[in-house]
């Protein structure tokens, strides 16, 4: 799945005000979103992404994310960081 790389990376961005801030510094590699998450939140995201061309996966859920990214609440956004 998907957010397999989002376990695995030794650096990642949770939430939308982060994740923005990673995108915008031109330091993430990629942008995961949940498919459950507010279309009204995760549309400046994904729009964004495709402005700077970071390439944006979607995954199942919130819950499932925020799992992957080791959080114990849904994240709506998460970003693997090149530091």
């Amino acid at each position: 799945m998907s957010y397999e790389k989002v376990k695995q990376a030794a650096n990642i961005s949770i939430g939308i005000k982060q994740t923005t801030r990673m995108v915008e510094l031109g330091k993430s590699s990629e942008v995961f979103v949940a498919k459950d998450a507010d279309p009204r939140i995760t549309i400046k995201m994904v729009t964004l992404c495709k402005k700077v061309g970071v390439p944006v996966t979607y995954v199942d859920s919130l819950k499932l994310l925020g799992k992957a990214c080791g959080i114990d609440v849904g994240a709506a956004v998460a970003a693997i960081v090149n530091e």
